[in-house]
């Protein structure tokens, strides 16, 4: 049976491979991004099947979030699957500086509150509100129409666990993700809703295709002792099975998928 499924940050990256894979199951897809609608609407067009949409929200702001809800089930006739995917992963630098993320010893308090009060907003604020809305709309599915509730995936990181010293907000926001997954798998079991998370390590996309050509590229894929970073195909593929009827049981996991990259 065809499921209604919104993937947040969709215009590129792991969320447009995401895309791609629910749709090739046959799914409709509602792609979300934040302001790239010329790009998501590429990876839209590129989906096979029908029924699918693009919708432009920022996930910082709470007040855009129910609409943003509303517009996705009115497209897709209900919301049966949410990827958490959209994050900040390096705020925007300083006007002047070539410094990336912020790190403690070299930023400011100013930039240090600027940083945290983003990320968090976007990352876990967004995520659970998000959720909030959508679980609700979950809820008053009829179970008649077949099959599970809903599915909910969120995209933490390995981060979570090993640390970012550079961009420490947002280790920390994954591993709050990760927290409030299993809070809600909890919560929502009774309801027949399922919630996981994955923490992938380091993965291959256009925009990490710099850091692996440049001079810390062997490093990186060293990490791994596959001696590669993930494709974004690959955490895609994990991220659907998570949302699969026969990933069930798993509802509260967190799906460690880093390459042996970092064990705990």
């Amino acid at each position: 049976m065809s499921r209604g499924v919104l993937v947040t940050g969709a215009s590129r990256g792991v969320g447009a491979e995401v895309a791609k894979v629910f749709a090739r199951a046959g799914d409709r897809v509602m792609l979300h991004c934040r302001g790239a609608v010329d790009r998501a609407e590429q990876v839209r067009a590129e989906l096979p099947g029908d029924g699918h949409g693009v919708v432009a929200a920022d996930l910082g702001d709470p007040a855009a979030i129910p609409a943003l809800v509303e517009e996705s089930a009115g497209v897709l006739g209900r919301i049966d699957v949410l990827v958490n995917n959209a994050a900040l992963f390096v705020d925007e630098p300083v006007s002047g500086s070539r410094r990336i993320g912020h790190p403690l010893a070299e930023t400011s308090y100013d930039e240090w509150v600027s940083a945290w009060r983003r990320t968090l907003a976007v990352n876990l604020e967004g995520a659970a509100h998000l959720t909030w809305c959508v679980a609700r709309q979950m809820l008053d599915m009829d179970p008649a129409d077949g099959g599970r509730r809903g599915a909910i995936v969120n995209v933490g990181s390995r981060g979570a666990y090993r640390g970012e010293p550079d961009v420490p907000a947002y280790g920390a926001s994954k591993a709050g993700l990760h927290s409030l997954g299993q809070s809600l798998a909890v919560s929502l079991a009774p309801h027949d809703i399922t919630v996981t998370s994955i923490a992938p390590g380091f993965i291959a996309t256009d925009m990490t295709e710099a850091w692996l050509a440049g001079p810390d590229g062997d490093s990186i894929r060293a990490q791994s002792p596959f001696n590669r970073a993930a494709t974004a195909e690959e955490v895609a593929e994990a991220i659907y099975w998570l949302a699969s009827p026969a990933a069930g049981w798993s509802s509260g996991a967190v799906l460690d998928f880093n390459g042996a990259s970092y064990l705990h």
